[in-house]
């Protein structure tokens, strides 16, 4: 159970997740997030296609077996849901789906002799005769409709005591109209009369199929967190009084040493001690180079060890791993509601009623007005059963499940539901600069000494003084002269100017380090023409001398990362302006942003001004383009109150903790590239949403006219019926074969 900020529901409510049963279609999900809803304080979700419910609560009273009695009370099971019960979880669906499979095949079996019944369709002299006698196909169309098909009247019967509709409600009246016709025309031995056993038992299979069909789709579309689940290894290996023990990963606490063999997953995060090796973070990050691991480096659950044995000490176990992260994260995710299904919400809210009563209206139209009653009644059926709501219920979840879970695999780790579709209407893009845009590490680019100096000699007098310190710029320097392989001298008499730069003895000279204003402050003259070229590009000068002269100057910058020039050239073609917000000064952060090809600059900005800057964005998008929203990148603590402002907040993967659980999506990679592909990941999940919708609703708006005018027979309506469903997941289902462009070219 975790806490969150919410002012709605006070300081701290708390949430939990439990799994449901007995959810047939988008109205089921409906009655119970209503159901929920009316408890005091209590924001519930529901998603239909991973059926989980997701509960938030500022009631301290409440408890999680209130809410399950709640859910069982509307006629629907329930039991709490967590990492820890997921595999109890998938044992109960598969055994669930494995009785589903059993019934279904038990009902083709019964329904098959009925079928050939159906020949007397197509031959409208064949009509008064039967290819079965009566009493056999009563006899065979008994046990589907009231055994096999009885969920259908437990489910019609618990929604209708709780005042709504839903698919069972359709089916279980649909089927037992042509059931009760055919039993009718039977016992009174009306001949000319046909009889539907057939139609009533060969809709119930199909509807069975298709929910066969839509489980093993639905299976597919959550397939990226099954994958994630998977990963982390069962076992590790851990020393323990001076011997190695195989135990269970779930039996280590922070601090235990463990070795990774060359081949294994690391079970839990830690830290490297002893060894060195490579390992693989695709798992995780999409990053498909291994990354050399050393003493110092930090390891992660589920990254699997290449070539070396590793010897690691547990930071993060249990709950407290990356991957645990992650997992949660992208089920919170899945199981978040877009802003685009409330229009479905809204259709399936009256859609049961709606159809019952077009039903009724078909069967009144051919009785009174063509005389034929059985032709109205058939045709009734063919409404009912063909305007099935399951689609409109699954084509916003199950493209929210597959597009999160992909983005889960390439290092774009998803929110919510709302962050996704927000995402998509970016059109201005506010990024920081330092650690960004850039690497955040301060580099020397540039080692000028003075004549007749050598760039080693230059090295080893600044690497001296600058040993023991810890300032970025003095970091560069350091190493520096440890790649160029220069030693360090013998220093003496250290002192430290504050805000200045460093006096001391280095191999019994002295000798002067610190900022161009220093050195002449001492009376060192130094070359202006090479001082002003650096400084015109940016770059932080530090400058050295011995014995009052000159030895020469370091150049010192951040340089950009890699990929972010192509990344802003992408937003660019997007229609995304991108403007560079940072604390840096006017000449440095406009260098910076040339380089970068980003034209708009806010440059001095302080932390606590940088939200600021971002409302008045907010303002000038929505201008600029109807509905237009504002994104901001940014990896530091003082970038978390703008990623809040911003309509959608992206952390950096390698920044602060804190930007990363201010933001709506979080970047596994320190490449903006990244977030290119979180932007064309929205849009193509949106696009799947926005067809499913289209597709369930001309489903209906065709197969409803189709079925009351006669066309759709009640067999054909059940068909078309689960197939409606089994598209729309299958629809979803495409966005596995989404790749973006800019990764496929990174790897």
């Amino acid at each position: 159970m975790t806490t969150s900020a919410n002012p709605a529901l006070g300081e701290a409510p708390q949430t939990l997740e439990l799994a449901l049963e007995g959810m047939n279609c988008a109205n089921c999900a409906a009655r119970i997030e209503k159901g929920l809803n009316e408890m005091p304080g209590v924001e519930a979700v529901v998603n239909f296609a991973s059926e989980k419910v997701h509960i938030r609560y500022a009631d301290a009273s409440h408890t999680a077996q209130q809410f399950i009695d709640k859910v069982v009370g509307m006629g629907f099971k329930a039991h709490l849901s967590s990492a820890d019960t997921h595999a109890e979880e998938q044992q109960r669906r598969q055994a669930h789906y494995r009785a589903e499979l059993r019934q279904f095949w038990l009902a083709v079996a019964l329904t098959l002799p009925l079928s050939l019944q159906m020949v007397a369709m197509f031959d409208p002299a064949a009509m008064t005769h039967d290819l079965l006698p009566r009493w056999l196909q009563w006899l065979l169309a008994t046990p589907v409709q009231f055994w096999i098909g009885r969920r259908f009247y437990t489910g019609a019967w618990h929604a209708l005591r709780g005042g709504s509709g839903n698919m069972d409600v359709l089916v279980a009246l649909g089927t037992s109209m042509a059931y009760l016709h055919s039993v009718v025309v039977t016992l009174f031995g009306l001949h000319e009369q046909h009889v539907y056993f057939e139609a009533s038992a060969m809709v119930i299979t199909l509807v069975l199929l298709g929910k066969i069909l839509e489980a093993r789709a639905k299976a597919g579309a959550s397939a990226a967190l099954e994958a994630l689940i998977g990963l982390q290894p069962k076992t590790a290996h851990v020393e323990r009084a001076g011997r190695l023990h195989e135990v269970p990963v779930a039996s280590l606490i922070p601090g235990d040493i463990f070795v990774v063999r060359p081949g294994e997953g690391v079970p839990v995060d830690g830290e490297v001690i002893e060894g060195a090796s490579s390992l693989n973070e695709s798992m995780l990050t999409g990053e498909s180079l291994p990354i050399l691991k050393q003493p110092g480096d930090p390891v992660y659950a589920a990254t699997v060890n290449g070539e070396a044995l590793l010897r690691c000490r547990a930071s993060g176990v249990g709950s407290q791993t990356l991957l645990a992260g992650i997992i949660r994260m992208v089920e919170a995710a899945q199981g978040s509601k877009a802003p685009v299904q409330r229009l479905a919400d809204r259709v399936a809210a009256i859609f049961v009623p709606a159809v019952a009563l077009i039903a009724l209206g078909t069967l009144l139209g051919w009785w009174l007005l063509a005389g034929e009653f059985t032709q109205g009644l058939v045709n009734a059926v063919a409404v009912l059963v063909v305007a099935c709501p399951c689609a409109l219920g699954l084509a916003t979840p199950t493209a929210i499940m597959v597009g999160t879970g992909q983005g889960a695999r390439m290092g774009i780790l998803i929110r919510d539901a709302e962050a996704l579709e927000l995402t998509e209407k970016i059109s201005l893009l506010a990024s920081d600069k330092t650690g960004t845009l850039t690497q955040g590490k301060p580099v020397v680019t540039d080692v000028l000494p003075a004549a007749g100096v050598t760039p080693q000699r230059l090295l080893r007098v600044a690497a001296t003084l600058e040993q023991g310190a810890s300032h970025p710029l003095a970091l560069a320097i350091l190493k520096r002269a440890a790649d160029d392989g220069v030693a360090l001298g013998e220093l003496q008499d250290l002192t430290v100017v504050a805000g200045k730069g460093l006096r001391g003895l280095v191999d019994a000279q002295s000798c002067i380090l610190g900022s161009p204003a220093f050195l002449d402050e001492a009376g060192v003259s130094l070359d202006e023409s090479a001082l002003q070229l650096l400084q015109q590009a940016a770059r932080s000068v530090i400058a050295v001398a011995c014995e009052g002269q000159a030895l020469g100057l370091f150049a010192v910058a951040d340089p950009l990362r890699p990929g972010t020039p192509s990344a802003v050239a992408r937003l660019k073609a997007m229609g995304v302006k991108v403007v560079m917000v940072s604390g840096d000064n006017q000449r440095t952060a406009e260098a910076i942003a040339r380089e970068a090809g980003i034209e708009h600059v806010l440059a001095e900005v302080l932390p606590e001004g940088k939200a600021a800057a971002i409302a008045g964005m907010r303002a000038e998008a929505a201008q600029r383009r109807k509905g237009g929203r504002v994104g901001m990148v940014g990896d530091g603590i003082n970038d978390a109150p703008a990623l809040a402002a911003a309509d959608v907040g992206f952390a950096m993967g390698g920044g602060t903790e804190v930007a990363m659980k201010t933001a709506g999506i979080t970047l596994m990679h320190d490449d903006l590239n990244y977030l290119v592909a979180a932007i064309e990941l929205s849009r193509a999940t949106l696009s799947k949403i926005r067809q499913n919708l289209f597709f369930a609703f001309i489903y209906n708006v065709l197969g409803i006219p189709l079925a009351a005018l006669g066309i759709f027979n009640p067999v054909i309506a059940g068909a078309a019926m689960a197939l409606s469903s089994v598209s729309v997941v299958s629809n979803s289902l495409l966005l596995k074969r989404w790749r973006s462009g800019p990764l496929r070219q990174l790897h």
